[in-house]
């Protein structure tokens, strides 16, 4: 069988922990084909980034339209897309080709690097997430989104219900009791547990590629978050962030 096509469109990070090298080790560990669109290069490792070189529109736009001439495309995630120009072009590509769209709102490297110049926030806001199947924030994500202060999981919901009046949205709890909140119009909450670990690098752009991936293969969108959550922890307990192997045997292996 042919499997499903999955794109993701997000920066390049040579540690290959989180950014395009990390969804597509993710899209294959689950089971579909990845494409990528790079947004940005970043000079990075697991605890610094040192400088970041983001791709032109003309050439971004290239990219994605020299994909879409041969590739039936329907399910993609964005990650860094760095600038509110970026935003704009690529919410209106991704509306041209009508595809459904898993939103990462990467702002900040999980190092504490920042990622993102001024405008994006309420670029997202406008152009993308209101086209978005999903938003996929962590705490410190949904506060900026949402103007929530979030201290607790009550702080969080009330984050994710005004966040939902856009979009869709699952806050990420790995800051906050490891409990993830979906909001779509009704609350469901995924138990979670805090992992003491430090491979915890793209941790989120896995988590938002898994379940790209997930719905590619026709998981409803409830299990999806509970599958992708799974096979982050499962990811994160066994120390395989960024390597495809152990990432395919987290998942498929007890």
């Amino acid at each position: 069988m042919t499997p499903p096509l999955t794109l993701t469109i997000a920066g390049f990070d040579p540690s290959g922990g989180a950014g395009i090298l990390a969804d597509i080790k993710t899209f294959h560990a689950l089971g579909t084909y990845g494409t990528a669109v790079i947004t940005a290069l970043t000079a990075q490792n697991v605890h610094r980034v040192a400088g970041i070189e983001p791709v032109s529109l003309e050439f971004i736009k290239k990219e994605l339209d020299l994909l879409n001439e041969v590739y039936p495309l329907k399910h993609a995630k964005t990650g860094m897309l760095y600038s509110k120009e970026i935003v704009k072009l690529v919410a209106r590509k991704t509306r041209e080709f009508q595809l459904q769209v898993v939103v990462d709102p990467v702002m900040v490297a999980g190092s504490g690097g920042k990622l993102s110049q001024k405008g994006l926030l309420e670029s997202f806001k406008k152009e993308l997430l209101p086209q978005a199947q999903l938003v996929t924030p962590n705490i410190m994500e949904a506060q900026e989104l949402s103007g929530v202060n979030i201290t607790n999981e009550e702080d969080a919901l009330r984050a994710a219900e005004k966040i939902a009046k856009i979009c869709p949205v699952v806050v990420t709890g790995g800051h906050l009791e490891g409990r993830d909140i979906f909001y779509n119009g009704s609350v469901q909450v995924i138990d979670g547990e805090i992992l003491e670990s430090s491979n915890t690098h793209g941790s989120g752009c896995t988590y938002s590629a898994a379940v790209t991936a997930l719905l590619a293969r026709g998981m409803q969108i409830e299990d999806a978050l509970v599958e992708a959550a799974f096979f982050v922890k499962k990811a994160i307990k066994r120390g395989s962030m960024g390597t495809l192997n152990q990432w395919s045997n987290a998942y498929f292996k007890p």
